[in-house]
């Protein structure tokens, strides 16, 4: 099937009444006194968040969302989910913006219509597995194969030709798509390089200060990036805790809502519980989970061939801190790098005018 239609959601009354009254029966842990965050999500800060997410508004969420130009289509067996902005002005590069976990395509609610306003197409598909493109039909669905589906999208929206912004994940579908489609993507904007240290002594030699402060930043996300770990090993188990419990589901997403604790405040609480919302009424976290496990599967993480397309990076302060001499290693053709003043892994939650005016400074002629 290649036929495109309009999609719209509506949450059954009955799904949120189910919601409301599981918020009402939560039943919270213990915890040992004094931990704050070095255990994960502290009690009170979620028991404040299912207070609140009792009397969240999920009507109008739905009728905001709905606002927005979605459509629904069958790639390579799976529904895929997408927004669809036109371009205010004709000559723009099309661009597809690719989320990441536990995110979804309206994370780019404000910075679409920016890029649009500037005169680029853009195109916000939902992962396989995640929220209206959930849950995945069969397996094997790796960010490889991710990318594959929205090359073929694209495609199928007559665009031969396009750039791409990835943010986490999204990140990684980028890389994976420079690999495989280098005649294809004009270019690659991204929130992190993932590359890391390769384990040559010789690598170190050529950090700065700087370098190594970010090594820190690194190793203090390895010590804390349980959710990788368990989603990347046994997704299925974790699974039945977090579709059953909306309390569950919350904290497990707060681990990088949160920043693992240290930057508890860079999302709203609507920013929040609209996403947890969403996860909840689909019931993709499970399915969501599998992304990290089908990768690590294909030997991705293994992969040492560079990119050659021209890629850019934005850097935000309160997030992962790319390393400029590693990233070289990974990518060929490095010709755009920012370190934004403000905002963090969700920037485009965050601070969706830096993060548009980036895109488009990156992508703007090419």
């Amino acid at each position: 099937m290649t036929t495109i239609e309009p999609f719209r959601y509506t949450a059954s009354n009955e799904a949120l009444a189910d919601l409301r009254e599981r918020l009402t029966m939560t039943r919270l842990p213990s915890e040992v006194a004094g931990s704050g965050w070095s255990r994960g999500a502290p009690v009170a800060f979620v028991r404040d968040l299912v207070a609140a997410w009792r009397e969240h508004d999920w009507r109008a969420t739905e009728a905001r969302l709905n606002a927005l130009p979605q459509f629904v289509t069958e790639i390579d067996g799976q529904t895929i989910h997408f927004l669809h902005f036109n371009a205010a002005t004709a000559g723009g590069v099309p661009l597809l913006l690719v989320h990441g976990w536990p995110g979804s395509p309206f994370e780019f609610e404000a910075v679409a219509p920016r890029l649009a306003a500037a005169g680029f197409e853009v195109v916000v598909p939902s992962i396989p597995g995640f929220g209206f493109s959930g849950p995945v039909a069969d397996d094997g669905w790796s960010t490889g194969r991710v990318g594959r589906a929205f090359a073929e999208l694209m495609t199928r929206l007559g665009h031969e030709r396009f750039g791409i912004h990835g943010g986490d994940t999204g990140s990684i579908v980028a890389r994976e798509m420079a690999l495989a489609f280098p005649e294809r993507i004009v270019g690659a904007h991204v929130l992190q390089f993932f590359s890391f240290p390769s384990g040559d002594p010789a690598e170190f030699e050529k950090l700065s200060p700087d370098d190594h402060r970010r090594l820190e930043v690194l190793q203090r996300f390895g010590e804390r990036d349980s959710y990788n770990q368990v989603m990347g090993k046994r997704p299925q188990s974790i699974a039945f805790a977090l579709n059953d419990s909306p309390a569950g589901l919350l904290a497990w997403l707060l681990e990088l809502y949160a920043a693992f604790g240290d930057h508890p405040a860079q999302l709203t609480e609507a920013q929040i519980l609209d996403h947890a919302t969403l996860y909840w009424l689909t019931g993709t976290i499970g399915s969501s989970a599998n992304i990290y496990y089908e990768t690590g599967k294909s030997g991705a993480w293994e992969e040492t061939k560079a990119t050659t397309i021209p890629m850019g990076v934005a850097v935000f302060p309160n997030d992962f801190l790319s390393i400029r001499a590693f990233a070289e290693r990974d990518h060929a053709n490095i010709v755009h790098w920012t370190e934004a003043e403000r905002g963090g892994h969700f920037a485009a939650l965050e601070v969706p005018d830096l993060l548009a005016a980036d895109i488009a400074a990156f992508f703007r002629g090419r």
